[in-house]
C-alpha cells in the first residue's frame, strides 16, 4: 500500500504565498519588456524594410504583409434554405440540400461538413427520442 507523504511542518500552507510581496500579477518579464522596447524603437524602419522586401519579390516578407493586411478568414454566416428537420425524413432531405449546395459552390466543403454534422446530430436525437417512446409503449403494454 502506498502511503501519502506528509508535508514538512515548515512548508507553506495550501493557498499561502511564499513571497507575498513578489511580482505583481500582470507584470511582464524583464526580457520581454526589453524586446518590446527595441521593437518600438525600430518598428517603422522594420515595417518599411519588410514592405520593400515584399515589393522586391521576397515571398516570406510578402506573406507577412498580407497576413497583417488580410488575416485568415474565420467562419462566416451561412444562409441556405433547408427542409423542415423535425422528422428523420426531413433530416435526410436536408442532407441532400447541403450536398447539392456544396456541389454548386454555394457552400464551401468545410461549411457543408459542419452543417451536415449539425443535421446528423438532429437526426440522431430524433431517432433516440422515437426509440425511447417505442420502448415506453412496449413496456406499458406488457404490464
Amino acid at each position: 500500500m502506498i502511503e501519502k507523504r506528509k508535508a514538512p511542518p515548515h512548508a507553506w500552507k495550501k493557498g499561502q504565498s511564499g513571497n507575498p510581496s513578489g511580482k505583481p500579477q500582470g507584470m511582464r518579464n524583464k526580457a520581454t519588456m526589453m524586446v518590446l522596447n527595441l521593437m518600438e524603437q525600430g518598428a517603422e524602419e522594420i515595417t518599411k524594410a519588410v514592405i520593400d522586401a515584399a515589393k522586391g519579390g521576397d515571398l516570406m516578407a510578402a506573406r507577412l504583409v498580407i497576413e497583417r493586411l488580410a488575416p485568415p478568414l474565420r467562419e462566416r454566416p451561412i444562409n441556405i434554405d433547408l427542409p423542415d428537420t423535425r422528422t428523420a425524413d426531413g433530416c435526410v432531405e436536408a442532407q441532400g440540400a447541403i450536398l447539392q449546395a456544396v456541389g454548386m459552390g454555394e457552400l464551401l466543403p468545410g461549411e457543408g461538413a459542419t452543417l451536415a454534422g449539425i443535421v446528423e446530430n438532429r437526426r440522431r436525437s430524433i431517432e433516440t427520442h422515437e426509440l425511447e417512446q417505442r420502448i415506453t409503449a412496449l413496456e406499458a403494454t406488457k404490464k
